[in-house]
């Protein structure tokens, strides 16, 4: 189904798209790079990339759409589609699909909902999704990077090994998450080997362009660009839900207002949008808000969702 069908022309986004980079430009480099990752603070936070991913193929780009960046928490959706993907993966015992209310690493809520995790695009909750995938392949990090590829096109597509290494010198927090869990008997695997697999799957570096052709796996409702079926429609719909109501931290109320789509960020400074069976958006710009959502990408699909008309709602 193509963008055509539905009466947006690639003239016509390519108009889109050069709106939007206009209006977007005085909030590019707004917000301040996520610090708290040494490595995410290098970046020049003045960059800008914004793509759109037609289910037809086709991809549209402005700006430093071709400059690689951190994937983060953006992983997480992917994570949960190789484990969704499995008859009897049984994640649904081990993490729920409510919108936290609280930080996504609050240590206070797991041990409150004795360590449940609220939903899977939270760190607890990406935790455990992980460390499911990790029993479900032996490898969750080989399994993730493979689905990636192929998806985005680009089989070298990889972990910036730097990044990792300064995730998991700081990653206290997420240690403490992690053996939280554990003492609650939810965690499958030792607590070192699934987090080394849970900080490399965030180190993931990939492009804005990439990102928008990888999310085509959602708008198609679950079909892989080589056209095989990785999770039915069903599921798909499913995972689009959580995004919308928790996939940008504590802000998710906020961009279903602004928004009004499937939306799941990363602290790298990506967004990754979902148009149901018509676009995959993507938009990076390194400066953050308060919550953890790039001020400039949020500014962008505001500005796509005005111009379209394709807010969900």
């Amino acid at each position: 189904m193509s963008g055509a069908a539905h009466g947006t022309t690639d003239d016509h986004l390519t108009g889109i798209l050069d709106t939007v980079m206009e209006r977007v430009r005085p909030h590019v480099g707004a917000g301040r790079d996520a610090d708290y990752i040494p490595e995410l603070s290098k970046v020049d936070p003045r960059q800008f990339g914004f793509a759109v991913a037609t289910v037809d193929g086709s991809v549209h780009s402005v700006g430093d759409f071709h400059v690689p960046f951190s994937m983060q928490s953006i992983t997480k959706v992917f994570t949960l589609a190789l484990v969704m993907s499995r008859a009897d993966h049984g994640i649904w015992q081990r993490v729920g699909r409510e919108p936290s209310g609280s930080a996504f690493n609050s240590l206070y809520q797991l041990e409150f909902e004795n360590g449940i995790p609220r939903n899977p695009l939270i760190n607890p909750g990406a935790i455990v999704v992980t460390d499911q995938l990790l029993s479900d392949t032996g490898d969750a990090l080989s399994a993730l990077l493979d689905l990636l590829r192929a998806e985005t096109g680009n089989p070298e597509l990889s972990v910036d090994s730097v990044t990792a290494g300064s995730e998991a010198e700081t990653g206290h927090r997420n240690r403490a998450l992690a053996y939280l869990m554990a003492s609650f008997d939810n965690m499958r695997n030792p607590v070192p080997e699934a987090l080394d697999h849970y900080f490399r799957q965030c180190s993931i570096t990939i492009s804005t362009e990439e990102l928008a052709r990888a999310g085509l796996l959602l708008a198609r409702h679950g079909v892989r660009a080589d056209g095989g079926r990785l999770i039915d429609h069903g599921d798909a719909r499913r995972i689009m839900s959580i995004m919308l109501n928790c996939g940008t931290y504590d802000a998710a109320g906020e961009f279903a207002y602004r928004i009004g789509l499937p939306c799941k960020s990363g602290v790298g400074g990506g967004i990754l949008a979902i148009v149901p069976g018509r676009y995959s958006v993507a938009a990076w710009g390194p400066g953050l808000d308060t919550k953890g959502n790039s001020v400039a990408g949020a500014a962008a699909l505001e500005v796509f969702t005005d111009l379209t008309h394709c807010s969900v709602f």
